[in-house]
């Protein structure tokens, strides 16, 4: 149970605890100049991006049974390789803007206000949380898919993301402080790890669909010694790379903790195993060389290296 609910719960807590602290920069910044009378406007666009997210949700969740299963396969690898896409982008782009994201929010709420006015102030709510929405919600449907555990990812998430809106409001208001530098980090390490599996998994979808060659087509690498699909160097390169379902069986406790965690399955195509491998070992090196050569902030005077302070709103004192 715990390992179908943890990883779910860390993504819904890490994406939400973004949409939560840039809502909460937001909110602040029109506060302090003053515009409250346009706060309604900012939470209007957060209320349609929330019913958005949760109307892709029910889609990707009830839409699915209406097709075959080659259809099925075949969309759910193709929404995987674009969770996987989104949540890639979304880390680096964390790990490159974390210390102007105060600024940027900001200006585009000034020119907002300038131009465009009630619909300017929507939009800027709307994406602020659409875009981390959607990107969590084609994630999750993703991960969850492959575990095969509906009822309790969703629990993990909404989880997640209930803690996520509380330490926002936490971090806001000065209760709590948190080293986000540290946070993101860790769970954008995490996500990393997890984004391997997803990607593995929608390389199965595509298999299982016909798109890509596989052991479930007529491509399948065969084993001239048995005659049936081949299993390690034996099945490469359109074969299994390795079935070890005897020793951790697919519905075991372990497989489904492999599984939630790091992406593992049972068996595996030598197709999953390559872009497992090549993920891992290109999007990770660039993640770990941009936490190595990123500079420390200048720690201020008066208080602590945190970026809680940097959100914390100005007027809460």
């Amino acid at each position: 149970m715990l390992a179908s609910l943890l990883p779910p719960f860390l993504i819904g807590l890490r994406e939400g605890l973004e949409a939560a602290l840039v809502v909460g920069i937001l909110v602040a910044y029109l506060t302090r100049i003053g515009r409250r009378d346009v706060l309604p406007k900012l939470w209007a666009g957060v209320g349609l991006a929330v019913a958005l997210v949760v109307i892709i949700g029910a889609i990707l969740t009830f839409g699915a049974y209406a097709l075959t299963f080659q259809a099925q396969e075949l969309i759910g690898g193709l929404l995987s390789l674009l969770a996987v896409g989104m949540v890639t982008w979304m880390i680096f782009w964390m790990q490159r803007t974390a210390r102007t994201m105060r600024s940027h929010l900001e200006g585009g709420v000034d020119r907002a206000l300038a131009m465009s006015g009630f619909w300017g102030i929507v939009f800027i709510g709307f994406v602020s949380v659409a875009r981390e929405g959607i990107e969590t919600t084609l994630f999750l449907w993703s991960m969850v898919q492959s575990a095969g555990q509906e009822s309790l990812g969703l629990l993990g998430a909404v989880l997640g993301i209930a803690v996520a809106v509380a330490l926002g409001w936490l971090l806001a208001r000065g209760v709590v402080r948190l080293d986000l530098r540290r946070f993101f980090a860790w769970t954008g390490g995490f996500l990393v790890i997890v984004a391997a599996g997803v990607l593995a998994y929608a390389f199965h979808d595509l298999q299982e669909a016909g798109v890509l060659p596989g052991p479930f087509s007529g491509s399948a690498t065969i084993d001239p010694a048995t005659g049936s699909v081949g299993v390690g160097w034996a099945g490469f390169p359109f074969g299994w790379a390795f079935d070890v379902t005897a020793q951790i069986p697919p519905g075991g406790t372990l497989a489904a903790i492999l599984q939630a965690t790091v992406g593992f399955m049972p068996d595996m195509t030598w197709l999953q195993v390559v872009a497992w491998v090549l993920y891992l070992a290109v999007v990770g090196s660039f993640f770990v060389r941009g936490l190595v050569g990123r500079k420390p902030a200048p720690k201020p005077a008066a208080s602590s290296d945190t970026l809680a302070s940097r959100h914390a709103p100005q007027g809460a004192s």
